[in-house]
């Protein structure tokens, strides 16, 4: 004898997997104003997954319900096979008056779609991040003044003559001067320019 129940379950299942992968996520198209931020509401979970559930055969049904284990709102998938899915979410009521009780079925039956379905909000961070790059600061770093040093020390290494060599060094003042670093520029430039020097100026010396 066959086992109807695994066949009538096997079909919701199968039933179940078929409009799944025809599901999208639920677009965050609502915008809480206590927190700024953006969620999906129940119009667009049932978007979501709706239509593909129905397309294959499975109806959504979510009453309020009040008994002996609390209050809470039942989700519950009916496969045309006569097979049900089901779960409970507990109403959680913030305020005793017909706005919170409406509040909190709304909640429940969000979430009680979604976990039934298997379907996730849509994930605003990371469709930004795959859509684009992220944003670089375009910052300039802080340019620095170049020192009296630096500045020296650029001027000895351009000299094309000893004489300009020595009325450069002339021209330091003498806190510059007295610059290891300056100093060093200008015994190696007047080096380099030595050898190019004619014979009688060769044998002379920079006056400093």
């Amino acid at each position: 004898m066959t086992d109807q129940s695994k066949i009538t379950v096997k079909g919701i299942y199968s039933a179940l997997a078929a409009a799944q992968i025809e599901m999208g996520p639920a677009l965050k198209d609502s915008t809480n104003p206590a927190f700024k931020s953006k969620y999906a509401d129940l119009a667009s979970v049932m978007a979501a997954c709706l239509p593909a559930l129905n397309r294959h055969g499975i109806a959504v049904i979510q009453p309020p319900v009040d008994d002996e284990n609390g209050r809470y709102v039942k989700t519950i998938l009916a496969h045309e096979s006569g097979e049900v899915l089901e779960c409970r979410v507990p109403l959680i009521v913030g305020k005793n008056d017909m706005q919170g009780y409406g509040s909190a079925v709304t909640y429940a039956r969000r979430y009680g779609l979604m976990s039934m379905a298997g379907i996730a909000p849509e994930d605003d961070d990371g469709n930004a991040a795959a859509k684009s790059p992220p944003m670089v600061e375009d910052r300039q770093p802080a340019r620095r003044e170049p020192s009296a040093a630096s500045v020296a020390i650029g001027s000895l290494n351009n000299a094309e003559s000893l004489d300009a060599l020595s009325a450069i060094w002339k021209d330091l003042p003498r806190s510059v001067q007295g610059e290891a670093a300056v100093i060093k520029a200008k015994d190696d430039r007047k080096a380099a320019l030595a050898p190019k020097a004619n014979a009688d100026l060769q044998s002379d010396e920079i006056p400093y």
